[in-house]
């Protein structure tokens, strides 16, 4: 069965100036586009579509350096934004400045392809740091992107053939913010790589050394989408089922515990079990995991002695005062959030 999926490899540096043109041609394409759709809404009360679009920009590639499809490109994504955001009027790309826009070159299906070993586009080559084997793959749409150090990546959509897990256990995930998560198997993963590097960042910081900053928080941004991925991909190896607590990070970014929720990673974690649950056909499901704090997974009671409410965060280790259970926190949570999730497969998920 194949599936799709998207690769991002890096470009090498000497491509940084012809990549820096053209984003700023994009972001000239973006802004025309913008002031078009404003003032058809405004002098017309007409909403321009993608499709309206295309006359208004056609030929202006080769004046501007892009491919005749990519103008197609930005203005689908500016009306599939226009509509998201329920606005009649977008922000301006910026090429220059303080605030400019991180680079955005957009590529239509097959208007890239793998080519005497470089990345063919719009009449150049790009030669990339290849991890992938990008050979034994056929492109779909893709782009290239700019980081905030200033370093371009090739990000392309190809098809690939999924492979069914081998595993036929099942296990829970409890989210927190001192373990990032902590799984019914008693394993998880620490996280906290903000924590880790802070002090240096504070260095830096207060040194106003802009390079330095941008290269930690890129570290600490590679450190925890490395352990998140390790972490995601063995249970995905071991697992026929996952169950997941839905604790919302949007919320609890409202609270005085933002800090730390954001540093966790809950959202990344979600994403990467949810995409390679599907593509190795386990089952991946997020529960309601109220109570699973309190509630002993061994008698399934709430026992006076279960940590509750805030005043209760500092527990880690308690006794079941109903059955004499000892539990560590996080892991009793993860087993009663599992147990959730059996019982979900039981009944079955009602038709909507």
């Amino acid at each position: 069965m194949k599936k799709t999926k998207t690769l991002k490899v890096r470009v090498k540096d000497k491509h940084v100036y012809l990549l820096n043109g053209m984003a700023r041609s994009v972001n000239f394409v973006w802004n025309y586009i913008n002031e078009l759709s404003t003032r058809s809404i405004k002098e017309r009360g007409k909403f321009l579509s993608a499709y309206d679009i295309h006359p208004y920009t056609k030929g202006a590639g080769k004046e501007l350096g892009l491919h005749s499809q990519s103008l197609q490109c930005i203005a689908a994504e500016y009306v599939t934004r226009r509509k998201q955001f329920k606005k009649a009027k977008l922000n301006w790309r910026k090429s220059n400045g303080v605030r400019r826009s991180l680079g955005w070159i957009p590529v239509n299906t097959g208007q890239a392809k793998w080519k005497s070993g470089q990345v063919f586009h719009n009449g150049h080559y790009f030669s990339v740091w290849d991890s992938y084997g990008l050979s034994r793959y056929k492109f779909r749409s893709a782009s290239f992107n700019e980081d905030v150090r200033g370093r371009w990546y090739f990000n392309v959509v190809v098809d690939v053939d999924t492979e069914a897990t081998e595993g036929e256990s099942s296990v829970g995930i409890d989210l927190g913010c001192k373990e990032a998560a902590t799984d019914s198997n008693g394993d998880g993963v620490k996280g906290r790589e903000y924590r880790a590097l802070e002090a240096k960042l504070g260095i830096a910081q207060r040194a106003r050394n802009k390079k330095r900053v941008q290269a930690i928080h890129a570290k600490i941004k590679n450190r925890r989408q490395d352990i998140l991925h390790q972490y995601s991909r063995k249970l995905v190896n071991e697992n026929a089922a996952i169950f997941v607590g839905n604790v919302s990070s949007l919320a609890m970014t409202k609270t005085k515990l933002a800090k730390s929720v954001l540093d966790a990673g809950w959202g990344m974690l979600k994403t990467m079990l949810e995409y390679k649950c599907d593509h190795a056909g386990v089952f991946f499901e997020v529960v309601n995991e109220a109570g699973s704090t309190q509630t002993c997974s061994n008698c399934w009671k709430i026992p006076d002695s279960s940590p509750k409410g805030r005043a209760g965060l500092g527990i880690r280790e308690w006794a079941c005062s109903e059955c004499g259970a000892e539990h560590l926190r996080d892991v009793n949570s993860a087993r009663v959030i599992l147990a959730a999730g059996h019982r979900r497969l039981a009944v079955g998920i009602p038709v909507l």
